[in-house]
């Protein structure tokens, strides 16, 4: 089955099974292999996928966990005495060796990224479902073809609530996955690349920190917090998310949405009741429980002389996501990833799909 955005799932008409056949004779026969599918076979993928989903679970979640893989080509690169080789779409890659023992190695042939469905913050759990793919040569970065292919879900129509993905997409640059999926509305959960993590910077004396905004004078100690690790204690974890609800504290809070240009305002955390501070006198008749601000800055920046500071959307725009991180709450959202992983795993099952480059025997006398 095919789907016409507009009128819903029908069955495949001749017309189309001629056009579809066209579509493919025409791909395959690129005078110049790109190793990218065209719009056009783009959409038809799209489609099918799209089709591929009953209708409840269409509208059972918005969030997606991506992540792509290796997909080794038919062709060994082998070239031909006519100077070409089988497949011209694809291209040597780099792949990390996953298991035990195993190591980085090259391989020839595509990546291969997966839009998995996974449940919605709150909600209830959905098949883990692939929703969108795409595939490029390994010469091309997977990242800005996949962010492409999700935005084009939210023009259709169909909302895109958390894209969940680790720190390959969250390092490229704004501009390649950051920017346009927050334009398109979707909402971010990503694990931060070692080099994005820590402080960047600051803006009208706040510390950009993480992807937020934190007050200038808070304890320098709260700062630089990794991910926690796997097999920690329970002790381990209760003190690590400790320490991120204090750091909380310090953080400027929002108090406007986005406007049409991505600029937002954020206002003081001691005017919002969460730090007592001298320099915000009402702060001071906050109950002790509060941490309080004993050394204050010499010449107080303006994040802590006016009410609110205006933040565009230059500012983190790398790093900025739904929940602080790695807090509890973060920890929790980002585990939804591991769906994604999944979906890689089954296209190279044996047992199921196996995607992988086979060989076939033929059988008959030899002369």
């Amino acid at each position: 089955m095919l789907v016409d955005w507009k009128r819903g799932p029908h069955l495949l008409t001749y017309r189309q099974v001629e056009r579809t056949f066209t579509l493919v004779v025409g791909v395959l026969a690129k005078e110049h292999p790109d190793g990218t599918p065209s719009p056009l076979l783009q959409e038809v993928i799209d489609a099918l996928l799209e089709a591929s989903i009953e209708g409840p679970f269409k509208e059972a979640s918005t969030s997606l966990a991506v992540d792509w893989t290796d997909v080794e080509s038919f062709s060994g690169r082998r070239t031909k005495p006519s100077g070409h080789y089988a497949d011209p779409e694809a291209a040597w890659g780099h792949r990390k060796g996953g298991g035990p023992g195993e190591k980085d190695e090259l391989f020839f042939g595509y990546y291969l990224s997966l839009a998995t469905m996974v449940a919605d913050e709150g909600g209830t759990s959905v098949p883990e479902l692939v929703r969108r793919m795409n595939l490029v040569g390994c010469d091309h970065d997977p990242v800005p073809p996949m962010v492409g292919v999700l935005t084009q879900m939210a023009h259709r129509g169909i909302p895109l609530g958390d894209v969940v993905a680790d720190s390959g997409y969250a390092h490229r640059v704004p501009a390649h996955f950051a920017l346009p999926l927050r334009a398109a509305r979707a909402s971010l959960v990503m694990d931060l690349h070692p080099s994005d993590r820590g402080t960047q910077g600051t803006h009208a004396g706040a510390v950009l920190h993480h992807g937020n905004l934190y007050c200038p004078m808070t304890p320098v100690a709260l700062f630089g917090q990794a991910p926690l690790q796997r097999g920690a204690s329970q002790e381990e974890a209760a003190a690590h998310d400790q320490r991120a609800d204090e750091l909380a504290r310090y953080k400027l809070g929002r108090i406007s949405g986005d406007d049409h240009d991505g600029y937002h305002r954020v206002a003081c955390p001691a005017l919002l009741g969460k730090v007592r501070c001298p320099l915000r006198e009402p702060s001071m008749m906050l109950d002790l429980t509060r941490p309080e601000v004993t050394t204050l800055p010499e010449d107080p920046a303006p994040c802590c002389t006016q009410r609110t500071i205006t933040v565009p959307a230059s500012v983190n725009q790398k790093t900025a996501q739904r929940h602080d991180y790695p807090s509890a709450a973060w920890r929790r959202s980002y585990a939804r990833r591991s769906a994604a992983e999944r979906a890689n795993a089954r296209i190279k099952d044996p047992a199921t799909i196996d995607v992988a480059r086979g060989g076939a025997r033929s059988w008959g006398s030899c002369r």
